[in-house]
């Protein structure tokens, strides 16, 4: 069994929407394999990506804790489908109980729910199709701007309507695109996994983008105002006077957008970059401010 999402996130089964994702934010910028080169970091912040997206969906997030694992192989509207008839057992069939320890429930037969939910309690009728998935990458800025996008799985050919903002880890669901039912039963549905390509320029944390930003010794010294790049091109950010390598300058609303509400903020991480091969001027200039300047920077003063 794949660990626990409240493990993998390190929050109690109670936890809030913003305890989640202020734990999740924690463990992201521990584990994003730019930031930690561990070959194992990359496999931990996908777990707790994916312990995140389930963890803030309400609806995915009960049936988890009712089902655990096998949360995937239930119905969105198994509540409404089965009632609270479910879980007597069958004489002479084996039991085999999923979600114990998930919500308190004790357990859920997943022979009954199927049953009562195809037959009306009486032997399996038309059975449903299982959900399939599958791994959608996108750059970037392909998962920024969203849009139509074909791919090819199996010899099929898909039209797939990307949202714009689309993140790690993030479903797309095509119904009705997943394993045959048999009888008279539903397809499946597909769901496409996005894994967005790691990026020299952008570093991704939820919805908040960060990049780095080169300076010259006197442009962080005196000031200036500079094009950065962001996922939906080039935009403008004022270096304040004074500013040393490691300061993070946010632009609002630059990030990834997000259809359900906010967008995600863009982080330029300044740089301060010096000549690698100063000319004889450029010497003797630097030489007069080291011999003017009182500024020790071990001392930050």
């Amino acid at each position: 069994m794949a660990r626990d999402y409240y493990e993998a996130l390190g929050v109690s089964r109670d936890a809030t929407a913003d305890q989640i994702q202020q734990a999740f934010r924690t463990l992201a910028r521990k584990n994003h394999p730019d930031v930690n080169k561990d070959p194992a970091a990359e496999d931990r912040f996908k777990e707790i990506n994916e312990a995140y997206h389930v963890l803030t969906d309400p609806e995915t997030r009960k049936r988890y804790d009712r089902f655990g694992e096998d949360y995937r192989q239930v119905p969105d509207d198994w509540e409404q489908r089965v009632g609270a008839g479910v879980g007597g057992g069958r004489p002479g069939g084996g039991r085999v109980r999923y979600g114990q320890g998930f919500g308190g429930a004790g357990g859920i037969n997943i022979e009954d729910l199927f049953g009562e939910m195809f037959s009306g309690g009486g032997g399996f009728g038309p059975i449903p199709g299982a959900d399939q998935e599958a791994v959608l990458e996108l750059t970037v800025e392909e998962a920024y701007r969203g849009g139509k996008r074909q791919i090819s799985l199996d010899g099929r050919s898909y039209t797939v309507d990307v949202p714009a903002g689309v993140i790690d880890g993030q479903r797309i669901r095509l119904a009705g695109e997943g394993g045959r039912g048999s009888g008279s039963g539903p397809a499946g549905d597909l769901y496409l996994v996005v894994r967005i390509k790691p990026d020299s320029r952008f570093r991704l944390v939820g919805r908040d983008v960060s990049v780095d930003l080169p300076v010259s010794p006197w442009e962080a010294v005196l000031g200036t105002t500079v094009a950065v790049r962001t996922p939906s091109g080039e935009a403008k950010v004022k270096v304040p006077q004074g500013s040393s390598t490691g300061r993070r300058l946010r632009l609002r609303g630059e990030g990834m957008p997000n259809p359900h509400g906010a967008a995600g903020n863009l982080y330029a991480e300044i740089k301060v970059m010096v000549p690698p091969n100063p000319t004889a001027r450029e010497r003797d200039l630097f030489e007069q401010l080291a011999a003017e300047s009182a500024f020790d920077p071990r001392r930050g003063r």
